[in-house]
């Protein structure tokens, strides 16, 4: 006999309806302000770089649809022993990330793309280990779509030049992340 339940219906269908309703717009009306701008920046860069607004818009609406994804099956209590040391170990290497990104941002000649790029690549394969059992390989690809276009080598040279046109951007989405850190939110 089939097994049903509805709070994993109800979990599917809050996943797949949030999922669709995920734009700048919409993105707006679930996470705070200062999120919000961090998100509106990591656009610009990402339209300024690649010249391509629909894939600019792409990226951040991917971003945007995991981090729903994530919440709902956090608040669901999806995640097992396991997996929330898994989430635990993501946060602190997100924060250790947001930390190194200030740092490069803030002190003169100290950006190291490798190392920043390391630092995006351990991100993307923690969450993807945290999300794997819960996730559709759509999802998944997701999380590597993002994750990687964050973590070009060109686009993160060309956003840590301090003459470039990214680096006012930059400014404002490390000054972004630094309230988040003082907020407990990063």
């Amino acid at each position: 006999m089939e097994a049903f339940s509805s709070k994993d219906m109800a979990m599917k269908a809050q996943k797949k309806i949030l999922s669709h309703m995920a734009s700048k717009s919409m993105a707006h009306m679930f996470i705070d302000d200062n999120s919000s701008e961090v998100l509106d920046e990591l656009y610009r860069v990402s339209k300024e770089h690649t010249g391509n607004r629909n894939e600019a818009q792409k990226v951040v609406k991917n971003m945007i649809k995991i981090a729903v994804k994530v919440g709902v099956l956090f608040r669901h209590g999806k995640f097992s022993a396991d997996e929330l040391s898994v989430a635990q170990d993501f946060r602190k290497k997100l924060h250790h990330g947001a930390m190194t990104a200030i740092s490069f941002q803030e002190v003169e000649f100290t950006f190291d793309k490798s190392v920043m790029m390391e630092l995006l690549a351990d991100c993307r394969d923690l969450l993807l280990k945290l999300v794997e059992k819960h996730l559709t390989p759509k999802s998944l690809d997701r999380i590597r779509h993002v994750f990687n276009h964050y973590s070009d080598p060109e686009l993160l040279t060309h956003l840590y030049d301090p003459q470039g046109t990214l680096w006012p951007n930059l400014g404002k989405i490390c000054s972004g992340l630094n309230r988040m850190i003082e907020e407990g939110k990063l």
